[in-house]
């Protein structure tokens, strides 16, 4: 590991408007970008990282993340993970398929970990992120929008050229001018997501549940009372955050009932496994694609996270491969000469590193998505067999629970 400066030169044109660094620059300081960045400094390394909203941005964001176990142990090496508020383990998982028998059951105990995964609120990561972004004295600069990455350079809203051996984008696709993707898929699904409060304590059960419409994820979430709960007594271990797809001509429809028919409907949809469901917050919609771009190894530009690939949200696995791809970037950043950064023979190394692993979340998701989500009697039938048989054959569960938690790692 070749330990460097904590401290990187820049050069300033005389008229101010273009910079040159030895640091890494990254683009986005939200939660991959910013993982990117600490995990950078980990191996050594101090980058600088570019933001295009303000500090002062609240921190509300509706999502909800499913952090793997491989995920928390990254947290922790950060020291991230100290910082996080009102996290919620989930020691088990009830898969199944509404009009099919076959069911699979995953459980924490079963894998020796302390729990299969977790689930935090974006907006409650990206203020842990902040904190430690400040405690580590990383160089965030705050309302730089990049409209534009070329080779070694990025140009801003704000008129600066600022060039650097290596380009990390990690804005999670919203930002500059993406190249098109080698790789797209419309699901033509759109997730509802929200909370909602149910009859029965969740008991860290999580459920994905499969419809010919899309899957159905509903992830035990404390962090209080939600508004509008029938009783004090429903306290945090009876919410749930819920990933709803649905085909985008009933989206509307169903976003806007109001909540008495929203909770009637997800009933319905969903069954009584956890009694009725009580109380729901505003709901907020998302289209769902697959997209992959990928890394530029000609041009000094590594796309991670987001910028990188988009996935399905079933089976969580998208934000967890984007924390792969920024620790193990990080890591591949600290064993790398100051003259070799960003050539194309240290992106050619990170490609290869990263392939299998986002190559098979990719195609895991994507497998999930367009075998469950149709109602073809005889595949039905095979699904239900093939749950059963991850059921009933450990070795086989073990692998599928692995893949989850830890990637093509597992």
């Amino acid at each position: 590991m070749h330990h460097r400066q904590h401290a990187v030169p820049e050069t300033v044109s005389p008229d101010n408007r273009l910079t040159s660094t030895e640091a890494p620059i990254i683009v986005g300081a939200g939660p991959v970008g910013a993982i990117c960045a600490l995990a950078m400094q980990h191996h050594g390394i101090v980058p600088s990282v570019l933001e295009a909203r303000t500090k002062e941005r609240t921190h509300d964001d509706a999502r909800t993340l499913v952090l793997s176990h491989g995920s928390r142990l990254i947290l922790e090496r950060l020291e991230v993970w100290s910082r996080l508020h009102a996290v919620t383990p989930i020691t088990r998982i009830h898969i199944s398929q509404r009009g099919g028998f076959g069911t699979t059951r995953l459980s924490a105990h079963e894998e020796g970990l302390p729990a299969l995964g977790y689930v935090v609120s974006y907006g409650a990561l990206e203020i842990a992120l902040e904190a430690a972004l400040d405690a580590a004295a990383i160089p965030v600069r705050y309302g730089i929008e990049v409209q534009r990455v070329e080779s070694r350079s990025v140009y801003t809203a704000q008129g600066e050229q600022i060039s650097s051996p290596l380009i990390v984008v990690a804005d999670g696709g919203r930002g500059e001018q993406a190249p098109s993707p080698r790789l797209a898929r419309d699901y033509e699904q759109i997730a509802i997501v929200c909370e909602v409060q149910t009859e029965l304590p969740h008991r860290q059960l999580a459920y994905e549940r499969f419809t010919p419409d899309g899957p159905v994820a509903l992830l035990p979430h404390d962090h209080g009372v939600m508004p509008g709960a029938a009783a004090p007594t429903r306290a945090a271990n009876h919410t749930y955050a819920l990933v709803w797809s649905v085909p985008p001509s009933d989206a509307e429809r169903i976003a806007t009932l109001d909540d008495a028919a929203f909770l009637a409907a997800l009933y319905a949809h969903f069954g009584g496994r956890q009694g009725r469901f009580v109380a729901v917050t505003p709901r907020k919609r998302f289209p769902l694609k697959l997209s992959f771009i990928g890394t530029q190894a000609h041009a000094g530009v590594v796309r991670i996270g987001n910028a990188a690939q988009t996935l399905h949200p079933v089976s969580g696995q998208g934000f967890n491969i984007g924390m792969r791809d920024a620790w193990e970037l990080a890591a591949l950043c600290g064993d790398t000469p100051a003259e070799a950064m960003g050539n194309a023979a240290m992106l050619r190394t990170y490609m290869q590193t990263r392939r299998m692993d986002v190559l098979g979340g990719m195609g895991f998701t994507d497998f999930l998505v367009r075998a469950f989500s149709n109602d073809f009697a005889p595949l039905r039938q095979a699904r239900g067999l093939g749950l059963l048989a991850l059921e009933l054959l450990p070795p086989l569960k073990h692998f599928v629970a692995r893949r989850m938690i830890f990637g093509s790692r597992g």
